[in-house]
């Protein structure tokens, strides 16, 4: 009995950190502009993955899971290139945006989905078999967007608020900053404002991931 109700707290655990950084990577898709986007998320992703080895006590391996982000998300989050027809005028700039936020979540929710039923059964970075859980990512991504379009509604509804959600239900403790998406913001539009330029605006974006 003590083994199932441990196994139901790192379950629980588990559950916490994926919903989270999905919520944050739904924040992250309304960054209006899409390499920051995609930097967002991934930031986010690998942060995920971070925590979901510390609660199964795998351990981490950045370069590993780097690689595993890009082999599974790959087609998902390509299309967060096509979401820049979000900088078409007016309705487009929209729908592009909203799609982009769905996405975002769907893909980071299926991505936890995949790395906790990996650890579940005692799967280590070693072992990690891209290909063999391909299909199961695209099954939880198809869920993982009905999920979003839910968070969506409940955040246009006024009912969520991405970043603060996420601070308040955290399950552990969490080794990125929330506001990492403000952050994020903050640095577009300074290079908008003409405060920084494309070189800066670059090295200090690394930097902000880097943290």
């Amino acid at each position: 009995m003590a083994k199932k109700k441990s196994d139901d707290v790192l379950k629980d655990n588990a559950n916490g950190v994926i919903k989270n950084h999905m919520i944050w990577s739904m924040g992250a898709g309304f960054i209006p502009v899409p390499i920051a986007d995609f930097f967002a998320v991934s930031a986010i992703q690998l942060d995920m993955i971070r925590q979901l080895s510390k609660i199964y006590e795998i351990n981490f391996k950045e370069t590993e899971g780097k690689a595993i982000i890009t082999s599974l998300t790959g087609a998902s989050l390509a299309r967060l290139g096509a979401s820049a027809v979000k900088f078409i005028p007016g309705v487009g700039t929209v729908l592009g945006t909203l799609s982009l936020a769905v996405l975002s979540g769907a893909s980071t929710y299926a991505l936890g989905e995949v790395f906790k039923k990996h650890f579940e059964t005692g799967g280590t970075f070693l072992d990690f078999d891209p290909s063999r859980l391909k299909n199961y990512y695209n099954e939880k991504f198809e869920k993982g967007k009905e999920l979003a379009r839910e968070l969506k509604k409940q955040h246009d509804e006024g009912k969520t608020d991405f970043v603060s959600t996420a601070s308040a239900e955290s399950a552990t403790e969490s080794t990125m900053s929330p506001s990492l998406v403000d952050k994020l913001k903050e640095l577009v539009q300074m290079k908008a404002d003409g405060v920084i330029n494309e070189e800066e605006f670059e090295a200090l974006k690394k930097k902000l991931i880097k943290e």
